[in-house]
């Protein structure tokens, strides 16, 4: 069951993450910054940054959910992985494949499968070793992930200062137009679907750049470099401005030519944290999107 912590600000000018991990001593600054990446964590009802200035009187709310398995267990499930060295691998993700244990899936995740292909991040502290950032369950292609705690830290944070690029390939309703444009629309939760994110003036800052690629009869695939990464923000952000993902039932259209929602990482770039060279890799479409978008017309 989430835990919900109340606390009031006494002395201004402390950062947020500086202030909860302070009060919460259970916590550690990476939990805390985790907490709040992923909108559990609201000062005076609205989600803000980790490095948001705290004032006197200010009232933080910090959504403590439970532990996954005190325990995660090395699965031998497959993975696809396309490079890895001491510090680091890249996976290409399957669709169908949940990020890290949570309530309802405890196992048969890409974390229990990290654990059984690289038998070293067993020793690490924390409940997620490994994991620098997450893909929808339902959403294929690029991750990159971390062989030590040490390149977990460097790896986040470099998603931290935007320095990582991410790109997706989506297929979309109707015939975009502008054939590119960017989107800068903050997002949180839905007001009345907590389990909905949304577009919406108190929520956090998300950036989003499309582009066309290609123009079939009532649809439109682009590329969309994400700039955040606010959870579901390209779905979110498409259907803001009516172009809904083809297959997304949530914020989409549903359809029986696509088994799942059309949004595929298709080529990440970042520093190899140690060395500091360029790595940059790309994922084709998998059979489940290629096949039925090579029948559209």
């Amino acid at each position: 069951m989430t835990k919900t912590v109340e606390l009031t600000v006494g002395v201004p000018g402390a950062r947020l993450d500086k202030f909860i991990a302070g009060q919460i001593p259970e916590l550690s600054r990476v939990h805390v910054r985790e907490l709040i990446d992923g909108d559990k964590v609201t000062v005076n009802g609205k989600s803000v940054k980790p490095s948001h200035p705290l004032k006197s009187g200010d009232r933080v709310e910090v959504n403590i959910p439970p532990p996954p398995p005190s325990e995660i267990i090395a699965e031998d499930i497959p993975l696809k992985v396309l490079y890895e060295d001491d510090d680091l691998a890249v996976i290409d993700k399957p669709a169908g494949l949940t990020t890290h244990p949570a309530p309802g899936h405890a196992s048969g995740t890409l974390l229990n499968a990290l654990l059984s292909r690289f038998p070293e991040l067993a020793g690490e502290e924390g409940d997620r070793p490994g994991i620098v950032h997450r893909l929808d369950k339902n959403t294929s292609g690029l991750m990159v992930v971390a062989r030590s705690r040490w390149a977990q830290a460097a790896l986040s944070d470099q998603f931290k200062r935007r320095e990582v690029t991410k790109v997706y390939l989506v297929l979309v309703k109707g015939r975009v137009e502008p054939s590119s444009g960017i989107i800068e629309a903050a997002i949180g939760r839905h007001k009345l679907n907590r389990k909905k994110m949304a577009v919406t003036e108190d929520g956090r800052e998300a950036r989003s750049q499309f582009n066309v690629v290609e123009y079939y009869k009532g649809y439109t695939l682009l590329e969309v470099r994400i700039f955040t990464g606010r959870t579901h923000q390209i779905r979110v952000h498409l259907a803001a401005i009516g172009y809904p993902v083809v297959g997304d039932e949530t914020y989409g259209v549903k359809s029986e030519s696509f088994p799942r929602q059309f949004v595929h990482a298709h080529r990440l770039s970042f520093k190899q944290p140690s060395t500091g060279q360029a790595l940059d890799f790309t994922s084709e479409l998998p059979p489940d999107l290629a096949v039925p978008l090579s029948s559209l017309i």
